[in-house]
């Protein structure tokens, strides 16, 4: 008797984030190495676009960010604003555009969905209820709300002109934007427990929590010198000088 032989299955190679190729990292740093509009439009609708748009879709349904009161396809479009509002934050060279930017979406949606939270409870506020505050305490803490307010808003701008100045490695940079993101979106932040915070951070980077403590002390330490500079001077030198410790 004849064995009858039996086809062997191929495996099909997988083609994991085939939107988002060599092509479209190339075209990112093109997009932001020229001051052509018209130029970076081309770039934009023929080469970055579509990967953008394929890559906020698939963040949104694998991590299941759903906790808006607007339908995921709108959702999905402001994600993508919000990337191309970050293009120019990518570097040669710095690691992968599609890790980069998929941090910076989660970035944005799990920041989001805090907010959304802090919308959904039905809450008064406090100051209904303040009926006899002391007006000199009030004023005092009007000021300093004040001072941390301008302070925070020139610490911000340090660390923008800074940040890939101070740090280096693609991981370290991440780890320290995601702190900072945390700063600029302070006001829709439900928790600010520091275990929370921790946690939030780890989720936006997937860095482990040795690795985190190791950048918030470092910035820890500049920003010791920055709030020194503020309270002696009122202003914070933002320009892009580097490390000064």
């Amino acid at each position: 008797m004849s064995k009858t032989a039996i086809p062997v299955k191929k495996k099909k190679k997988k083609t994991k984030h085939y939107y988002f190729n060599i092509g479209t990292e190339k075209a990112i740093i093109r997009y932001n190495k020229t001051d052509d509009a018209r130029l970076k439009n081309k770039i934009y609708s023929e080469h970055i676009a579509y990967p953008f748009d394929k890559l906020a879709e698939n963040i949104i349904h694998t991590f299941k960010f759903y906790y808006f009161d607007v339908p995921s396809e709108q959702v999905k479009h402001e994600v993508v604003s919000f990337l191309v509002m970050n293009m120019h934050k990518f570097k040669e060279g710095k690691g992968k555009a599609f890790s980069y930017f998929s941090i910076v979406a989660k970035n944005y949606l799990i920041l989001h969905n805090n907010k959304n939270y802090k919308n959904y409870k039905i809450h008064d506020k406090m100051d209904v209820l303040d009926y006899g505050s002391n007006i000199r305490e009030a004023q005092d803490r009007h000021n300093v709300a004040n001072f941390n307010q301008e302070y925070v808003t020139e610490m911000l701008d340090y660390w923008e002109n800074n940040l890939v100045n101070i740090f280096k490695r693609q991981k370290d940079i991440l780890v320290a934007d995601a702190v900072l993101e945390i700063f600029r979106r302070r006001e829709n932040i439900e928790n600010f427990n520091k275990k929370a915070l921790y946690i939030l951070i780890r989720e936006m980077t997937g860095s482990k929590t040795q690795h985190i403590t190791r950048i918030v002390n470092m910035m820890k330490k500049y920003n010791t010198q920055l709030m020194t500079e503020f309270q002696n001077t009122g202003q914070i030198d933002t320009a892009n000088t580097g490390s000064f410790l």
